[in-house]
């Protein structure tokens, strides 16, 4: 049963890859986007629109929708709360403000943005992303070897959240608007931002942390038992917890910083894994976790391209609409148990 799953996981990830490289606002008929595949670039604008947009599109939200949904299963398996997701710690918050000073900040500072500096300005906003995260991650790091409780060390993280929120609304409210307006259009995630040589460096990293992940699925299943059996057992709760805490931490790190911050895929893909798969097993769940986000993230793609829309809708108000009936029943699930 469980590898009938897995199969379908797979070819639904071909199946919606090839339906986002074959529908788009532009129609390119099928036989035309076959001979794109293998090289014929006689129509130069069909071969840019497949090429460098929606083949890039495809392999990033694949990884993109992948890490979001391992980082939420992590984070919800450390905390052991169904609720709990990839920006609990405060982390995409982290890259947001990172973001905000390379768009907000710099402007106000020096007249001109960097984010309008092409090419320099994608590169800024990526390394601040990921200098913004990975400090929160070091604070909160720096935080849990000092903290026994997680949730202690949740509420703190949640707190990071809003006082990075803080600061960029102050420096939004000194921004002009146009500083502004790009700091929203970054912030409701796209992953159509990604192309050339950058989509091969994130799919070469995503490649290197979904591995890695995968180490600590030994330690996610002795977390489940809690803390007093896992210590019986041999695990050492802080450092495990730490490991578990960088792994998320850096996936949301450098999938925020390539795409923006993608929300609901990490916080709902993983319930839908435990009820396709029905198992708390991390060595069944951590891949398939990963499929599911990679099929989530395809669809919603697709949904934000369907033919019909002028341009492309925000990922995040199409992830909302899939993610958010999920965690309500999630919520109703857990009320009925309770009574």
């Amino acid at each position: 049963m469980k590898s009938t799953n897995f199969l379908l996981l797979f070819l639904s990830i071909v199946v919606l890859a090839i339906v986002n490289l074959l529908l788009g606002s532009v129609k390119i008929p099928v036989d035309d986007i076959c001979r794109i595949l293998v090289g014929d670039d006689s129509n130069e604008i069909w071969f840019n629109i497949i090429w460098k947009s929606r083949l890039p599109q495809v392999f990033t939200a694949i990884v993109a929708g992948a890490g979001l949904a391992v980082s939420g299963l992590q984070m919800q398996t450390v905390f052991r709360n169904p609720l709990a997701g990839p920006s609990v710690l405060g982390i995409s918050n982290g890259s947001a403000l990172g973001v905000a000073f390379v768009v907000l900040l710099s402007g106000r500072i020096g007249g001109v943005a960097l984010s309008r500096l092409g090419y320099l300005g994608d590169a800024a906003m990526s390394i601040a992303a990921i200098v913004g995260a990975l400090a929160v991650l070091t604070l909160i790091l720096w935080i849990s070897q000092r903290v026994k409780g997680n949730v202690t060390l949740l509420i703190i993280g949640v707190m990071i959240g809003y006082l990075a929120n803080a600061v960029i609304g102050v420096l939004k409210f000194l921004s002009p608007d146009e500083d502004v307006k790009s700091f929203v259009i970054w912030g409701l995630g796209s992953f159509s931002r990604v192309s050339g040589d950058e989509m091969v460096l994130f799919i070469v990293l995503m490649f290197i942390l979904l591995p890695l992940a995968c180490l600590l699925v030994k330690s996610m299943n002795l977390m489940l038992l809690g803390d007093r059996y896992a210590v019986n057992l041999g695990l050492n709760i802080r450092r495990a917890r730490m490991f578990v805490i960088i792994s998320s931490g850096v996936l949301v790190a450098i999938v925020t910083a390539y795409c923006g911050p993608i929300m609901f895929i990490g916080l709902a893909v993983p319930h839908l894994a435990r009820a396709i798969f029905s198992t708390s097993d991390h060595r069944i769940l951590m891949p398939a976790t990963a499929l599911c986000g990679a099929v989530l993230a395809l669809l919603c793609n697709f949904i934000a391209r369907m033919p019909g829309f002028e341009g492309a809708l925000p990922v995040n108000s199409v992830t909302a609409l899939v993610g958010a009936p999920v965690i309500t029943s999630v919520l109703f699930r857990r009320r009925q148990s309770e009574e």
